[in-house]
């Protein structure tokens, strides 16, 4: 299998915008990959945006956020109030916000919600991805639910267990009002990051996966 890697030096800036449509997306999609990319760039600036919340939600996203980014010299944690399951009928308004966002910070490497998801909110903040940044790399995360939607994704990036034992941690921590959900568990995550670590023959047996839609190398 061909690997790309990031060639930058250790050094570098490297400005990452991270976009969820709920309080625990981000975490959940990339937050290993994040950790990686932390520790290869401490330099790294992260732009770190959550469209829905409440009051309770929006405490725990934003301490998860903190816990996540702890190690980054510098962040940026927007928690917006968009109402959960609404999103595509206050579209504009999303929209206008995705402008704003455009305009305050010009990333390297974005991360969003995968496409092809069946979630009403993740299908929005995926499409106005790519309806506002036109000439990114795009990497589009999934988020295992019950709607049995995971696909076959096209990038990996590999992780070792420890980093996503820290991942999973900060997730289980952070969200306390999820808890009782039946599958917001330690073992979900795990089998997901093994599961993409098979399909990418993972070294240390865990990945998390993206699509990409579109690369040039």
């Amino acid at each position: 299998m061909l690997k790309l890697n990031f060639d930058l030096p250790r050094n570098t800036s490297l400005r990452v915008l991270c976009l969820g449509a709920h309080c625990d997306d981000i975490e959940i999609g990339c937050g290993g990959t994040l950790l990686k990319l932390i520790e290869r760039y401490p330099d790294i600036q992260c732009h770190w945006v959550v469209f829905t919340s409440n009051q309770q939600r929006a405490e725990e996203a934003t301490i998860s956020a903190n816990r996540f980014l702890r190690d980054a010299m510098h962040k940026c944690i927007i928690v917006q109030s968009f109402k959960d399951g609404y999103l595509p009928f206050t579209g504009a308004e999303v929209k206008e916000y995705f402008e704003q966002v455009k305009q305050s910070f010009m990333p390297d490497l974005i991360f969003t919600h995968y496409q092809g998801d069946r979630h009403q909110d993740h299908r929005l903040i995926s499409e106005l991805t790519w309806n506002t940044f036109r000439n990114h790399t795009i990497l589009e995360y999934e988020i295992p639910k019950y709607d049995g939607d995971l696909g076959t994704p096209n990038v990996f990036f590999q992780l070792d267990e420890a980093l996503c034992q820290r991942k999973i941690e900060h997730i289980l921590t952070s969200f306390p009002s999820q808890s009782k959900k039946h599958w917001f568990t330690a073992d979900t995550f795990f089998a997901l990051l093994r599961l993409r670590g098979i399909e990418s023959s993972a070294p240390d047996r865990y990945a998390e996966a993206f699509y990409a839609r579109k690369i040039v190398i």
